[in-house]
């Protein structure tokens, strides 16, 4: 079934209880010293709506002292290392359902809580889904978090909220298919705190529609340690989050720093010398600083032994190797890759066009599942670059069948000139940085054009001045119809 972008009004769940379900969900719980409140989430648990033959619970002991113990669920304990990301994947990797659940020890659900998550899953395979949650006393007079309750107003409830739909995914209490999971590279377990919103980021690169569904209803007794302290935890969570997420372009504010996963990956296939490094220097010199370059060849070619150097049939390929061996932002592969995820966009220009400095940010601004940009039109057809939406793409494979009419109708595409955006043949473009000599050629003629501006707007306003003084002698409706 296809959903465009994350508007998922289309599918149509079946009203609770009056439905047959068939996947088998397992309960995801990492837990920490927390028995009783444990006790009442799993007691919930057990009263659920959802058959009980489809349904399992796994409690991930996260070193507990004395150890957890869990009636009715299974209970596995932590054995190297800490924290909930590091807990999360160790239920993962123990699940055997269809769908993983994750959920909190300190959630109280609702009876139809389950069942009301898995009405998604039976419609949609790549379906994440959030349920609702208030926190209080009790169900009537809980309040939900007030972010959560203002996205999902102004975006009618995700649907509308587009690229950014995965920042209401919470670990409290959502569910995924374990094939979308896997797909997404699971849980990192190295992240203790706001693992669910990483997590969030790559199931979206991975294709997934995020649902938030009302009637999956919980209660979260008491507030939230957000609620409680959001300045500590932003302040602790967005150390490393600038580092995963690169939608999250406010945390990456520094013009020059590197970052461990690039907002635009660009491939380039490796031909001339001088035609690649002219693509390649332009790309790494725009103002997105987050991009690195795949430079594609067949790498495994070039041997160590001896050979001409000036005579060698490989050398342009070689130089192309020694020039950019260790520029971190540039590595090598036999092949384009089919997709980068977790980066959330593809750009795949061709050896010896040259992006300008801000083509890349202005592409990207289209907001499109795909955007072709057409260069020149060749015997052969026309010579394109094109910026593909890792998101749209996933989607578009999920669902299967010709990739770009999917991302089209899901997501949207376009073509564009070149021209208007930036781009140009290496001997038409303008200089990069690193070669000092066109930029001081550059530079000398615009300052040329700069005094001849400023030598016509002089002699205007000379013009002005006498035409105020003696109309009549200067002609003034001449004039005035030479400068408007």
């Amino acid at each position: 079934m296809k959903v465009l972008r994350n508007d998922y009004g289309s599918l149509r769940p079946p009203p609770i209880g009056a439905w047959t379900p068939e996947l088998t969900v397992t309960v995801v719980i990492p837990a920490y010293d927390c028995q009783d409140e444990l006790d009442r989430t799993l007691a919930t648990l057990a009263a659920q709506t959802y058959p009980a033959h489809l349904l399992d619970v796994v409690v991930v002991d996260d070193g507990s002292d004395p150890p957890l113990r869990a009636e009715g669920a299974k209970v596995v304990r932590v054995r190297e290392g800490w924290g909930r990301g590091n807990a999360r994947n160790v239920g993962a990797r123990t699940a055997t359902g269809d769908v993983i659940h994750w959920l909190d020890a300190d959630m109280i659900l609702a009876p139809d809580h389950i069942e009301a998550h898995m009405r998604w899953h039976h419609l949609l395979d790549y379906a994440v889904v959030i349920g609702d949650i208030v926190f209080g006393d009790d169900f009537d007079s809980g309040t939900a978090q007030p972010y959560t309750a203002k996205m999902l107003a102004e975006t009618r409830r995700l649907r509308d909220a587009g690229s950014n739909a995965y920042l209401l995914h919470t670990g409290a209490t959502t569910s995924v298919s374990a094939r979308l999971l896997a797909d997404a590279g699971g849980v990192d377990p190295r992240l203790n705190m706001a693992e669910d919103t990483e997590l969030g980021y790559r199931l979206a690169q991975a294709g997934a529609v995020f649902i938030p569904d009302g009637e999956a209803r919980s209660l979260h007794v008491g507030e939230s340690t957000v609620m409680r302290r959001q300045q500590e935890v932003h302040r602790h969570n967005w150390s490393y989050l600038g580092d995963h997420i690169p939608d999250l372009r406010w945390l990456r504010s520094h013009p020059r720093r590197q970052w461990l996963v690039p907002y635009v990956q660009v491939t380039v296939e490796a031909a001339g010398y001088e035609a690649t490094r002219a693509t390649v220097d332009s790309a790494l010199a725009g103002s997105v600083p987050d991009v690195a370059v795949t430079l594609v060849g067949p790498w495994s070619l070039l041997s160590e032994g001896r050979r001409s150097n000036l005579d060698d049939p490989l050398l342009d390929l070689r130089l192309l190797h020694n020039l950019y061996a260790h520029e971190p932002r540039v590595s090598f592969a036999w092949k384009a890759p089919e997709s980068v995820a977790p980066t959330p966009y593809l750009l795949s220009v061709p050896p010896g066009w040259v992006l300008g400095a801000d083509s890349v940010a202005r592409l990207v601004a289209l907001d499109e599942g795909l955007v072709s940009v057409a260069l020149e039109e060749s015997a052969s057809g026309v010579v394109s670059a094109r910026l593909e939406r890792t998101a749209a793409f996933a989607r578009a494979r999920r669902v299967g069948g010709e990739l770009d009419a999917l991302v089209d109708e899901m997501f949207g595409s376009v073509w564009v000139g070149g021209h208007e955006y930036g781009l140009a043949t290496a001997e038409d473009a303008e200089p990069i940085a690193g070669d000092p000599a066109k930029w001081r050629a550059l530079a000398a003629r615009r300052r040329d054009e700069i005094r001849a501006l400023e030598a016509q707007v002089a002699a205007l306003r000379e013009e002005l001045a006498q035409a105020k003084e003696e109309p009549a002698k200067t002609g003034l409706a001449t004039f005035l119809r030479r400068v408007i």
